[in-house]
């Protein structure tokens, strides 16, 4: 059933002032129906210019009571639960911190909403690391593909993603569970791929580090999709999809990360050097991973529109701004 918009709806976003959740706070404020409250942990960042659109709750959630103050608050209709550890890489060095966070937030989350507002939607954001261990036959990765988790971070989102349907099943709460596969944008952190090798040719065109660029695995391929078209699909989903039920939202398409490089390389104002660095390489390396949407496609009507190259553009652009206003 959708969620009516009569009387304009409430979005309380946990994690709003990081990369999709500022996103996702542009695209609701965008719409005349959505009031918008988020919580921060840390500098607002990339909300700082929205701020006064926002209602703000400064917040760490590793605590129940915290959690249910700010849904008495707050009093949402919808809930974009994104804060979390979102890093697999900080998940090889830190397994029980990330496993710890995401768990124990997710949990508070989902017991505050039974507690304080039953009624509120709720959207659990898990990852197409869910999957896992992938071999060829099991492409494209479609919603009953069997999850086999190859990292700490993985293996915690499959926590979130069970948690959300146990309290679909146990409290009858409308948990939406989503699997996101690779998403990138302008505003995503050092640590993700396309950012990496932007930030990189953007301080190289300043003069900020040499010409030089350093890279891990260049075959592996991956499903990609923009930012924007990401947090599109979570309103959606929100909106209309299924509670209890799981979507997968991606391309349907890979990319090795070969032609991400290359595309940016393309796009810089310097000829760089590559320069291959072991330490970037993963402990395990899935070669290619396919999302298949047909799920939410089908029964939402979502599909991307942001084209991969654009999507690339506008992250080496975003760094060359973050770059400009660099210390030299």
């Amino acid at each position: 059933m959708a969620l009516a918009l009569e009387g304009g709806l409430k979005a309380l976003i946990t994690g709003i002032s990081g990369f999709v959740g500022s996103h996702l706070a542009e695209y609701l404020l965008s719409a005349a129906d959505w009031q918008v409250a988020g919580t921060v942990f840390g500098p607002y960042g990339a909300i700082a210019d929205l701020s006064g659109r926002l209602e703000l709750y400064p917040a760490e959630l590793s605590r129940l009571d915290v959690m249910t103050f700010i849904l008495e608050q707050a009093r949402p209709d919808a809930l974009f639960h994104l804060a979390a550890q979102p890093l697999v890489s900080a998940s090889w060095y830190d397994p029980w911190g990330t496993l710890e966070t995401n768990i124990r937030v997710q949990l508070n989350v989902l017991e505050g909403v039974a507690r304080v507002c039953p009624h509120c939607r709720v959207l659990v954001v898990g990852s197409s690391e869910e999957y896992g261990l992938i071999s060829p036959e099991d492409l494209p990765i479609d919603e009953d593909t069997p999850l086999r988790p190859l990292s700490s971070y993985a293996l915690s989102k499959v926590a979130q993603d069970l948690m959300g349907l146990q309290y679909y099943l146990t409290h009858k709460l409308h948990t939406v569970r989503v699997r996101p596969f690779n998403h990138i944008g302008p505003r995503q952190r050092v640590g993700f791929v396309a950012s990496d090798f932007a930030s990189q040719i953007a301080a190289a065109e300043v003069g900020l580090q040499p010409p030089t660029i350093q890279v891990g695995n260049l075959a592996a391929r991956r499903d990609f999709s923009d930012v924007r078209d990401v947090v599109r699909a979570y309103v959606m989903l929100i909106t209309h999809g299924e509670p209890g039920e799981v979507y997968n939202v991606g391309s349907g398409t890979s990319h090795a990360i070969q032609e991400v490089l290359d595309t940016l390389l393309g796009m810089s104002r310097v000829p760089i050097e590559v320069q291959g660095v072991p330490e970037r390489m993963r402990p395990s390396e899935v070669p290619e991973v396919i999302c298949d949407a047909t799920r939410i496609r089908e029964r939402i009507g979502w599909q991307p529109t942001i084209p991969f190259e654009q999507s690339l553009r506008d992250i080496l652009e975003y760094w060359r701004q973050e770059q400009a206003g660099a210390p030299k």
